[in-house]
């Protein structure tokens, strides 16, 4: 074989790029917003929401004897598979962080990270710790359990995990994931994003996470995550496809990525398994995750650039902190709708809609101000940190 594999040709990605980017470096496409992506995560949201709260087992309590499968049957058989939302968020942040950064210096990144997650964060701890201690009565059992200041101190500051501490409410688990995939992100961020290093990242990466079970070492596994690693890879390399167009070596990491996910599928089924009561469905778990590839490959590829509606952004925004509040806050407000004499239907909705403003209200009254302030603040520490490193050393007398 004399000719050289379609990547390994910089002058012809130099030109596709160039293409792409007008001849210079940042993305200048025509393409509009892709508010597809907002839809995606608000529909994550909700399926990972309708698991928690009309699948999960552990809340019978909370619905008053009756168990959610004999409320809503054919609801509950449904939201059974809800939680596979989350592997749909793990393929979206694989594209969305490695686009909100590419260009960007390792301060801008910490920044960047930083007041997208802290803010609305602390909110939904300081909410659902509230709401758990103060109305124990109608709280899922044993919520309140060791949660007292110090675990709640702990949880503040997102290593929870980490340090050996319970979370405040139990969906906080994902946040330690999105961690560790920010922490080895910047390493190539470090290093400057280039479009080679990005796609050495992810086979790298693919590489770890393949061995990591075999090798006996705790902490190698903690890092090479290799049950969440496979949909952070293809999130990535679908901006990459998405910034420089797809090509035989992107299509070839979404694909073995895609197919690592659907081995792994078996060892992350057992723990919903368990909560769950009865068994799952290994084709519906690997539709659910075919599906999540699709979409976001197909944000990528210019299939949703249809979707224009601005609404969107709104709700995308609400995801997060929606996310945040939906469980424990969730259930408590549940169980105290029903226990007032509304139907399970109606006390769902009513939860619904409460749980949307106090997404909504936390948001635009905590989140949007006080990231603008921790962003200024921040800003103002690299720029001192920076100016610091460039001064030379003094000289010894």
């Amino acid at each position: 074989m004399t000719s050289a594999p379609l990547l390994t040709k910089p002058s012809l990605l130099r030109r596709r790029a160039s293409a792409r980017t007008g001849g210079s470096g940042a993305l200048k496409s025509k393409r509009p917003r892709l508010y597809a992506l907002d839809g995606m995560r608000l529909f994550a949201a909700l399926s990972v929401m309708s698991f928690h709260w009309t699948a999960y087992v552990g809340i019978a309590g909370v619905w008053q004897g009756v168990t959610p499968k004999q409320a809503l049957p054919l609801v509950n058989r449904m939201a059974a598979y809800g939680w596979l939302g989350v592997e749909l968020f793990f393929v979206i942040s694989g594209f969305v962080i490695c686009m909100s950064c590419w260009g960007k210096r390792p301060g801008e990144f910490f920044v960047s990270r930083v007041v997208r997650l802290y803010p609305a964060y602390w909110a939904g701890i300081a909410l659902t710790s509230s709401v758990v201690l103060n109305f124990k009565h109608f709280a899922r059992l044993g919520a309140a359990d060791g949660l007292n200041l110090t675990t709640i101190l702990g949880n503040l500051t997102m290593l929870q995990t980490p340090l050996g501490m319970r979370h405040v409410d139990g969906v906080y688990w994902t946040l330690w994931v999105e961690m560790r995939f920010y922490l080895l992100f910047a390493v190539v961020v470090a290093t400057g994003l280039t479009y080679r290093k990005v796609v050495a990242f992810c086979g790298i990466w693919t590489i770890f996470a393949v061995l990591a079970p075999q090798a006996g070492i705790p902490l190698l596994t903690t890092m090479a995550m290799p049950n969440e690693s496979p949909f952070f890879i293809a999130g990535v390399a679908m901006f990459l496809m998405y910034k420089f167009g797809p090509n035989l070596l992107l299509w070839g990491i979404v694909g073995f990525s895609w197919i690592l996910a659907l081995t792994r599928l078996n060892s992350i089924k057992d723990m919903y398994v368990n909560v769950l009561g009865h068994p799952l469905s290994w084709n519906v778990m690997a539709a659910a995750v075919t599906l999540a590839f699709l979409l976001v490959l197909g944000a990528a590829l210019g299939w949703f650039d249809w979707v224009q509606w601005k609404w969107l952004t709104v709700a995308g925004a609400l995801t997060y902190p929606l996310y945040l509040i939906h469980q424990e806050v969730g259930w408590t407000l549940i169980h105290f709708l029903l226990t007032r004499g509304l139907g399970v239907k109606a006390a769902l909705l009513a939860a619904l809609a409460t749980v949307l403003v106090t997404a909504w209200l936390i948001h635009r009254l905590v989140e949007k101000p006080l990231s603008k302030v921790l962003k200024k603040a921040l800003d103002r520490s690299m720029a001192t940190l920076r100016q610091a490193s460039d001064e030379p050393a003094p000289r010894r007398p």
